[in-house]
């Protein structure tokens, strides 16, 4: 009778290059909710008055614009594409909302219905382009950026709209901003800011179409692979027009906002909104290392330029210069997103 004696196998210890790996993982998935927790962190012990709830309301409520449009361009972005329109949509927004109650002396209802309409006709006109069209996503969404420039100019003869202003024939303009209708960013609730509440939820309203329903599902997987979606059966070019209607409508809602903050219709209005809102949706991209569009980063995206924002002016610095810091960390978002994660899949 033989006894077999059984041998254990010491567990090697990890290797070098697999706890490089998990770093490497690490990096991508919380490096940059590291870098914004940081940068708070920084400006709240450096600057006494950015840790005040004024402040910190005040900077949601500054990047409430960009965040609604970036959440347009998510959308855009989960089907492959991109909306390069929507600052031209919120400013085409604000001049709707003015020339509706300043020039014809509707009531705040009639030029928020009539704002939202605009919005979704532009989503349509850019839908027709893309998917009727065929004409590349940007180029199209480029073109109809420049054709909604010059209605707007065109509606108000080139001038901004302000109440009681002399009209091209002489005449006074009857209408104003109506209080209701400025309550949609000057008035709070508990506190908070209206345009921080609309911002807050439509972020979950976004979140939950595109992570808990079946055409957010969808439009992710015709953004993976547009061909195989059609051989799934999926109607893409519906799907793919109805992420530019929307993004057309968040971006009128966007003009909402604008339009409630300056109280007339400037024609310039929402001319900077484009890069804010596609900076915003681009770090989004690299939030836990999903290397996607998604709504909660597009949220920590426009949170994060708030907080560089605000925190460079406390201290001070130039305007030009937060523009340098903004590229900076859009640069590394990228680099997160793009560059490290194909090398983590390598």
């Amino acid at each position: 009778m033989t006894t077999t004696q059984s041998t254990s196998v010491p567990t090697a210890a990890p290797s070098a290059p697999a706890v490089g790996h998990r770093i490497q993982n690490a990096v991508i998935k919380y490096g940059f909710i590291f870098v914004t927790v940081t940068l708070f962190a920084y400006f709240a012990i450096s600057e006494p008055s950015f840790r005040d709830s004024a402040t910190l309301l005040d900077t949601l409520r500054y990047v409430s614009v960009a965040a609604v449009l970036g959440l347009g361009v998510t959308l855009t972005m989960a089907v492959g594409g991109m909306d390069m329109s929507v600052g031209a949509v919120a400013g085409l927004g604000v001049t709707v909302a003015a020339k509706t109650m300043v020039t014809y002396n509707q009531v705040g209802t009639v030029a928020i219905l009539a704002v939202v309409a605009a919005g979704a006709l532009a989503g349509l006109l850019n839908a027709l382009l893309i998917v009727v069209l065929k004409i590349p996503d940007m180029l199209a969404t480029l073109g109809t950026m420049f054709v909604i420039q010059g209605t707007k100019l065109i509606l108000v003869d080139g001038q901004s709209i302000t109440p009681g202003m002399t009209q091209s024939d002489g005449t006074t303009a009857p209408g104003r901003f109506t209080e209701g209708f400025l309550r949609i960013d000057r008035g709070t609730f508990l506190g908070v800011p209206g345009s921080v509440l609309i911002f807050g939820a439509l972020t979950v309203v976004a979140w939950v179409f595109l992570a808990r329903t079946r055409w957010g599902r969808v439009l992710y997987a015709i953004g993976a692979n547009p061909e195989a979606s059609r051989l799934a059966g999926i109607r893409v070019g519906a799907y793919r027009a109805l992420a530019y209607v929307l993004s057309g409508v968040l971006a009128s809602i966007g003009g909402l906002i604008l339009a409630s903050r300056i109280g007339q219709g400037d024609v310039s209005a929402g001319t900077s909104q484009l890069l804010e809102a596609v900076a915003v949706a681009l770090v989004g991209t690299s939030v836990l290392g999903r290397s996607r569009p998604n709504v909660w980063g597009t949220a920590l995206g426009a949170v994060l330029i708030g907080i560089i924002t605000t925190g460079l002016t406390i201290e001070g610095l130039p305007y030009y210069t937060q523009d340098v810091v903004e590229g900076a960390v859009l640069i590394l978002a990228l680099v997160f997103s793009f560059t490290l994660s194909k090398r983590r899949t390598a």
